[in-house]
């Protein structure tokens, strides 16, 4: 190995370290606020990036029907949840989220010829019919359960990833699919070429953090994120209402999800399948980050890209292999450090 192929290597790590790094980051935020290991994370990155190809190639994409019926399956519980309580004020905004807004997007999509549109609509088009699943699946899915156990949360995350990866067969189809890169220019430094989208990756990667930390540390929803994430009985008697919060963290948790696969999708093909590996990558960087630490999430997680991309270099047929076996050590070294806490102490 010369100094230009480590340049190129460190250069693939640290790109696919950064979306590495925004899905930690997303899982720290799900388990902080809600508890729940969020495994269906990588199938937005999927989602994200295949519902932008069928924009592309002028195709209605299976994702509006999928919003179109979990806003429906939303507003039957809620409606149904009304009408036990006799509260019939937040009725009219539950149809339009819920019924109105997919109905009004399916007509848009269907009506509207974007495959001539300009890329930066396709990709907000594209997150706006993604990005809404997020809560709509915490409502459906984990809302009802928000005070089981870990391991009962677990089991429901493992079965929501298994019906999001047969739907996006179905949508999608088994064909891989890539978009056009956001710009065809190259950065020439000396002994390394640099391409316009690994700019986008980082750059938009780091933008994302950043936003997440002004989101956090700026506004009235992000703190009310933290409070539940430190202690949701406490955030719960303040009037925090920890069911806002859980859609709130699975909405930023669809964003990153989408975001993430659109990003990539340029420079790896993207099967309806490919988002769970990505996802498993970003939980090992969680994982080092003790799914409670931001910022040693997101190390961990570039971590996770640079060694992933200098064993393919050594042994690749075991690259998989190595970047998983990273997690033991760390398991160990927080089962020998960490005291353990029941959760009714919690």
């Amino acid at each position: 190995m010369n100094l230009q192929i480590a340049l190129l290597l460190a250069q693939d790590g640290i790109t696919n370290g950064a979306i590495y790094a925004l899905l930690a980051l997303a899982l720290v935020l799900a388990f902080a606020v809600t508890r729940a290991i969020f495994i269906p994370q990588g199938e937005f990155v999927s989602y994200g990036a295949l519902t932008l190809v069928a924009l592309q190639a002028g195709r209605l994409p299976g994702t509006v029907w999928l919003l179109l019926a979990a806003g429906a399956l939303v507003a039957l519980v809620e409606l149904a949840g009304a009408a036990r309580r006799r509260q019939w004020r937040g009725v009219p905004s539950t149809l339009g989220w819920n019924v109105g807004y997919p109905l009004a997007l399916l007509g848009l999509l269907h009506f509207v010829p974007l495959q001539a549109a300009p890329m930066p609509l396709q990709i907000v088009l594209a997150l706006a019919v993604v990005v809404p699943l997020g809560p709509m699946l915490y409502r459906l899915a984990f809302q009802p359960l928000a005070e089981a156990s870990v391991l009962v949360l677990l089991i429901l995350s493992v079965a929501v990833h298994v019906v999001m990866v047969g739907l996006g067969l179905l949508m999608f189809g088994a064909e891989g699919s890539r978009t056009p890169a956001f710009s065809g220019e190259r950065l020439e430094l000396p002994g390394l070429s640099v391409s316009a989208q690994t700019l986008w990756v980082i750059g938009s990667s780091l933008a994302l953090i950043v936003v997440l930390y002004l989101l956090f540390g700026r506004t009235l929803y992000g703190k009310a994120l933290r409070a539940t994430a430190i202690n949701r009985s406490g955030a719960r008697l303040m009037g925090i209402p920890t069911a806002l919060a859980g859609k709130l963290s699975f909405l930023l948790c669809a964003l990153i999800g989408a975001l993430s696969g659109i990003l990539i999708a340029p420079i790896t093909t993207i099967y309806y399948d490919t988002g769970f590996l990505i996802g498993l990558k970003g939980f090992v960087g969680a994982i080092i980050g003790a799914l409670a630490s931001y910022p040693v999430a997101a190390v961990g997680a570039l971590l996770v890209g640079l060694l992933e991309s200098y064993s393919s270099f050594w042994a690749s047929a075991y690259k998989e292999a190595i970047v998983f076996t990273l997690i033991i050590p760390v398991l160990l070294w927080r089962s020998l450090t960490t005291r353990h806490v029941e959760e009714d102490e919690e």
